[in-house]
């Protein structure tokens, strides 16, 4: 298996196990029907856990643009195999999608509540504000990518960094997730967005189109974001592209404040 199709079949693992824990919990008529966050959350954990022990030896598993942006900027990844990378990412991401519209496939129809059909395939603000909603997503991708790269530079038994990196996912979901529902990936959001927008769902609404750009511009900002610190903190070097996310980071910050301060 090459990393182009490494990254496609752990995306995909990863969006079928998680977008499936939301299917089980919000559609009517499952036997998981209502089970909560904690369920989501742990759930996505082990999704996580599970695509990185499944292709992590094949293509690194980033399964994430964040991810693979974060570590090329950081140097650790070369920047030439980054678009092979997100758009396996991205292919991977709407088949799983696909996966869980067929699995569930009874249950649209019982399900009258289109935003809840949507929010299996994809996240959407608790209180819609798009510079904080940008903010909780960049925040969130910021602790997954520099989190990554800080569990990189440990020394764990060997086999035991996917664990690792799979209750960092669930911590940041407890903690981070409750104001966007924490989609910290790109592949993971948009990829699912255009399949609901493409599948013949019984009763959908639309996909939210307007919302759709914060789970991806967040996470890239993020995951540089993460990049920068790491750099900085461990490597204690700051390259240009650093100073410059920095200062968007902080222009993210103020105008969120400003919007929650006219409000």
């Amino acid at each position: 298996m090459t990393p182009f199709w490494g990254e496609l079949v752990g995306t995909m693992l990863l969006v079928l196990l998680g977008d499936g824990v939301v299917a089980g919990v919000l559609l009517k008529n499952s036997k998981s029907e209502g089970a909560g966050w904690v369920v989501i959350t742990l759930a996505w954990g082990l999704a996580v856990v599970m695509a990185i022990y499944a292709v992590g030896q094949i293509s690194g598993a980033h399964l994430n643009p964040a991810v693979t942006i974060g570590l090329a900027a950081e140097g650790s990844f070369p920047w030439e195999k980054v678009p092979g990378y997100l758009l396996a990412q991205m292919v991977g991401a709407i088949i799983g999608a696909k996966l869980v519209w067929l699995h569930y496939l009874p249950h649209w129809a019982r399900t009258e509540d289109a935003g809840l059909k949507l929010a299996v395939f994809c996240t959407a603000p608790a209180i819609r504000s798009k510079w904080s909603n940008l903010l909780s997503e960049t925040i969130g991708s910021f602790v997954l990518v520099g989190g990554v790269l800080f569990i990189g530079a440990n020394k764990f038994t060997d086999g035991l960094n996917p664990i690792v990196v799979g209750a960092l996912v669930v911590a940041i979901g407890m903690s981070l997730g409750g104001t966007t529902g924490y989609a910290i990936n790109p592949a993971r959001d948009l990829g699912p967005r255009i399949a609901h927008a493409m599948l013949p769902i019984a009763g959908k609404g639309g996909s939210d189109w307007g919302y759709a750009w914060i789970p991806v511009a967040g996470p890239i900002l993020g995951g540089l974001l993460g990049a920068a610190f790491y750099c900085a903190a461990f490597k204690i070097e700051c390259h240009p592209w650093a100073w410059g996310t920095f200062l968007v980071f902080i222009a993210v910050c103020l105008l969120a404040w400003s919007k929650e301060k006219r409000a």
